[in-house]
């Protein structure tokens, strides 16, 4: 009897915070990785200000594409800072436990962020469509009103889709282990503690991914397709490289996310016996492209690279050269 009532009142109870081991199978040295982390966190940070300032200043760049930019530079920089400021915590202060509350919103925060730049890379195509498929009706389409609605409806989206994810896992009963081998709560990872079902867990999850990340995805190379279909109408080999070359940045980013996007989901499926690799992958995944988004937009795009230049006070240097 006093066995029977030990067990339930254990299954009763609810662990008062999770703790956060960090990246498996690498716990002794796992600080070395702090330093790279750190300097692309700045990098993040840094380059993606940048962009919001120029953008801000520069009436030139007051255009559609650079608009849905400087939001993907936000949403950059607060994928970022969900992540990788907790994860140094852990490398350089062992500071491993984090609330409940703190975890779930953590877990709602990182798929809002995912789900909104996945939303903007498909406005972004759109954009792009619209400019090269109907360039003379582009401006009646592209308007400041017409950004400032798709915009709201990605953060709404986003926000209500998102939102039954950390809601399902904050009902689950949490009554023994609380160690996370992970430098960040994912949904999975946190309520593989659960101590009940989590099938309808799994299930969101993955629903949640099909329909908004896979939609998404559908629909961005759908819109890529009728831009090669238009571009290939051209009758100008000059007109069809110029269309061409406003799309490289994009294609580039669109790719660059997606991919890694692939990547990370057969890595977690197929990486069970190799828990690292997902999880550095997870990591990378949050970081990456929040770091090297500008630098590619940078490199690519010649008004936004001049706009750097008046801002950062080197137009007068290249000019005298």
């Amino acid at each position: 009897m006093d066995i029977t009532l030990g067990i339930t009142n254990s299954s009763r109870l609810q662990v008062p915070e999770f703790i956060l081991l960090g990246l498996p199978g690498i716990h002794e040295w796992q600080h070395w990785l702090s330093l790279p982390l750190a300097l692309l966190y700045i990098l993040a940070l840094c380059a993606n200000i940048l962009i919001l300032i120029t953008i801000q200043r520069e009436p030139s760049l007051h255009q559609p594409m650079y608009w849905f930019l400087g939001i993907l530079a936000i949403v950059d920089i607060g994928l970022a800072t969900t992540i990788i400021p907790k994860i140094l915590a852990i490398l350089w202060f062992d500071a491993k436990a984090i609330s409940l509350p703190e975890c779930f919103a953590q877990i709602y925060a990182i798929h809002s962020f995912m789900g909104m730049e996945s939303g903007i890379f498909l406005c972004m195509a759109v954009d792009r469509y619209v400019a090269i498929s109907y360039p003379l009706r582009y401006p009646s389409i592209l308007t400041e009103a017409f950004v400032i609605k798709v915009t709201l409806s990605m953060v709404l989206r986003n926000g209500l889709l998102t939102l039954p994810v950390p809601v399902l896992a904050a009902q689950r009963h949490y009554c023994s282990r609380n160690e996370i081998d992970h430098c960040l709560c994912s949904n999975l990872g946190v309520t593989s503690l659960a101590c009940d079902d989590i099938t309808i867990n799994r299930f969101y999850q993955l629903a949640l991914v099909w329909v908004m990340v896979g939609g998404d995805m559908g629909l961005v190379f759908a819109s890529y397709a009728l831009i090669i279909r238009s571009v290939l109408r051209l009758n100008s080999a000059k007109a069809t490289s110029k269309a061409l070359s406003t799309c490289s940045s994009h294609l580039i980013l669109i790719l660059f996310f997606y991919t890694a996007i692939i990547v990370v989901s057969v890595t977690q499926l197929a990486g069970r016996n190799v828990p690292l690799i997902p999880a550095l992958f997870n990591v990378l995944h949050s970081i990456m492209p929040p770091a090297f988004n500008p630098m590619v937009y940078a490199l690519r795009t010649q008004e936004l690279r001049v706009g750097f230049q008046r801002v950062l006070g080197l137009d007068d240097n290249v000019s005298r050269k």
